[in-house]
Order: structure tokens, then C-alpha cells, then sequence
């Protein structure tokens, strides 16, 4: 890669730092050819100005990885496969939850979870064990997001937060 290219990214990175949200803003728009989104912030702001003037000066991504990324993203939309896959908890991991008042840890184990020195196979049996009716274990913890009409079922008496 030219030394001139590498200099030009150099300078344009060591400079958005000082900018201020309008003329990052004016960045965007210079950029993207578009309004930023209303509620972005300004660090994301500057990271995507950054990312930009990177992918204009040393090229974007592979077209093959583009399309991939593109099919990824469609099935997610439609509902066709998760967005993100669920994360990997490593053992030894702590999960915390707080319950009507008490406080409840989990550990995360090569073989599963234990709560209350007892294993278990799945943080859903943990979920049933702690409130009595059926959760699933990676939302009542935290790990996932309900979906609308799970939250239109719960009610605050559950003790949903």
C-alpha cells in the first residue's frame, strides 16, 4: 500500500477525535450521501466517519464476504434464523440474578449450571426452580431479550423486571 494512502487514513483518524457533533455530522453526510440516524451517538458517529474514510481509501470488504453478510442479514430479518447466535457461557462464569428481594448466583459448569450446590442441564430449570412457573433461563437472567408477546404475557405481580 502507498505511503501517501496510509498518511491520508493517519491524518483523517488523528483529526475526528477534535471535531465536534456538527462537523462530524457534515462528515456523515459527505460520506453516506444521507442524515446520520437521529439518536446516534457521537462516539458511534465518529467510528462509522472513521470506518468510512478507511473503506474509501483502502477498499471495503471482499464482494463475496458482502453477499454472505447481505444473506445473513435477510434470514434474520425475516425471522428465518437468530441475528446472533446465543452466547457461549465459559465455565466458572457467575450469573447473577436478583428475585422478589433475593439475590440468587449461578454457576456456569463444564457439565451445565449450579445453583444452590445442585446441577442442572439448562437455566430454565433454575428459571422454574427460583419463581415457580416457567422462564426461560437465558431471558430470566439477562443472556436474551423477551419478545413482544412474551412481555405482553408477564405482568410486574410476576416479578418480571
Amino acid at each position: 500500500m502507498p505511503q501517501d494512502s496510509l498518511d491520508r487514513i493517519r491524518e483523517a483518524l488523528t483529526r475526528l477525535p477534535t471535531c465536534n457533533r456538527a462537523e462530524l455530522t457534515a462528515e456523515w453526510l459527505r460520506l453516506y450521501r444521507t442524515k446520520p440516524p437521529a439518536q446516534i451517538g457521537r462516539n458511534p458517529l465518529m467510528a462509522s466517519v472513521a470506518y468510512r474514510l478507511q473503506e474509501q481509501i483502502l477498499g471495503g470488504l471482499q464482494p463475496e464476504l458482502r453477499r454472505q453478510l447481505r444473506a445473513i442479514a435477510g434470514r434474520a430479518r425475516h425471522g428465518d434464523e437468530p441475528a446472533l447466535a446465543a452466547p457461549r457461557l465459559k465455565p466458572g462464569t457467575k450469573l447473577l440474578r436478583d428475585w422478589q428481594g433475593h439475590a440468587h448466583e449461578v454457576l456456569v459448569s463444564d457439565e451445565g449450571f449450579v445453583w444452590q450446590q445442585a446441577r442442572y442441564r439448562s437455566l430454565s430449570q433454575i428459571a422454574r426452580a427460583i419463581t415457580g412457573t416457567r422462564w426461560s433461563g437465558p431471558v430470566f437472567f439477562g443472556l436474551k431479550s423477551r419478545t413482544t408477546s412474551a412481555r405482553a404475557t408477564r405482568s410486574p405481580a410476576d416479578g418480571a423486571v
